[in-house]
């Protein structure tokens, strides 16, 4: 018996809820024809959400709860070890992801936002890594604490994912009233980051040896990145951003390039006010795809299962403000097409999207009375 799977059953042993499955009626899209099939309606303010080999998932709550969820529907109790995390406006327990030799080291990843440890004001976004084990995380490290501290509850970013070489990918937020720090290196506010699993920082980030940058940027210029995925045929990272009112866009980072926020957008302030005049400034990147008005994007997946055929290769971008999610239809990078699937039929954000091992999608909305929902073909 595995470790993954001895973790798994002991954890669920625990379990609070189950929550049978019933099949919605059949959806017909472009190109499939699925059902939405929710699996428990009973998580918290669910954020993120990561699948264990064994095929059950790690859940995040965003006031500061990790679950691990079945797809019979059963909800273990709160997992031990958790870091503590500040609660408020956008805040919380936000990412979760596990390590890619996860099989032998059963290193988990946390992203949450985090008080000042030395006691000072503020929070920011951080990063711990612990073991999972049959009675929840130990050996808790923080491997990452993005600076400053900043008396703001929104913008935390969060997503984390791995690279085909095993770095360890942090988008991060700009903390909204402090958006002109995205166009500076001495802070990680409106960037993205590039450590090792372990918190050190690879030789070969961009501004290693640029003075006064800090070392772990690796793209900087971003609003609030609150989706991550590594495309499956080139191995690079594509980013998805959270605009203004408008200007919601994916990005595809490259090493020490700058993507324009706040000197350059396609949105404008919730009051309609300008932000910048211009959508694009010399010595920038231009969005790779985006979105006027938004539709409030969070995570993203690039599908690669064989359930769903006429999807595979297709970005699939999650939206908050819709309640639905964007696939874009790829031929190599080019977005050629773009299909707006489930429109009123999810009712709540789609806060997380995911690929299991099983080829099914499955989504995470962020209510509080919070849904996983499985997405299958209509049999």
């Amino acid at each position: 018996m595995t470790l993954q799977r001895t973790v798994t059953g002991m954890i669920i042993g625990l379990a609070l809820t189950t929550v049978t499955a019933a099949n919605a009626d059949p959806i017909v899209t472009e190109r499939h024809t699925v059902t939405l099939n929710t699996i428990t309606q009973e998580l918290n303010k669910p954020w993120g959400m990561a699948f264990l080999p064994s095929g059950d998932l790690l859940v995040t709550e965003k006031a500061g709860t990790l679950r691990l969820v079945s797809l019979t529907g059963s909800i273990s109790e709160p997992l031990a070890g958790v870091p503590a995390v500040v609660d408020s406006g956008q805040g919380g327990l936000l990412d979760v992801a596990i390590d890619p030799d996860f099989a032998t080291n059963s290193w988990v990843y946390l992203s949450y936002s985090e008080a000042d440890p030395n006691g000072g004001k503020g929070s920011s976004t951080a990063v711990m890594r612990a073991k999972l084990t049959p009675t929840g995380l130990t050996d808790g490290t923080v491997i990452f604490r993005a600076a400053p501290k900043y008396e703001r509850a929104a913008h935390f970013g969060s997503r984390l994912v791995f690279s085909p070489e095993g770095h360890l990918f942090i988008t991060l937020g700009d903390r909204f009233s402090a958006k002109d720090d995205a166009q500076t290196l001495d802070t990680h506010h409106g960037k993205v980051v590039r450590i090792m699993p372990d918190g050190s920082i690879p030789a070969d980030n961009p501004f290693v040896t640029t003075v006064g940058a800090l070392a772990e940027i690796w793209s900087y210029g971003h609003r609030n990145v609150q989706g991550a995925a590594i495309h499956p045929a080139t191995g690079e990272l594509w980013t998805a951003e959270h605009g203004p009112k408008g200007g919601d866009e994916i990005n595809i980072p490259a090493a020490g390039k700058n993507y324009g926020w706040p000197i350059a957008t396609y949105g404008v302030n919730y009051d309609d006010t300008i932000i910048s005049p211009l959508t694009h400034v010399d010595g920038t990147e231009q969005p790779h795809y985006y979105w006027v008005p938004s539709i409030a994007i969070s995570n993203m997946i690039f599908y690669t299962g064989d359930q769903f055929p006429a999807w595979h290769g297709d970005l699939l971008v999650a939206a908050l403000k819709g309640s639905h999610v964007a696939r874009l239809d790829l031929e190599g990078e080019r977005v050629m097409h773009e299909e707006i699937l489930f429109a009123g039929g999810i009712g709540q954000r789609v806060r997380d999207i995911e690929q299991g091992p099983d080829g099914y999608i499955y989504l995470l909305t962020d209510d509080r009375s919070g849904r996983l929902i499985q997405i299958k073909p209509a049999e």
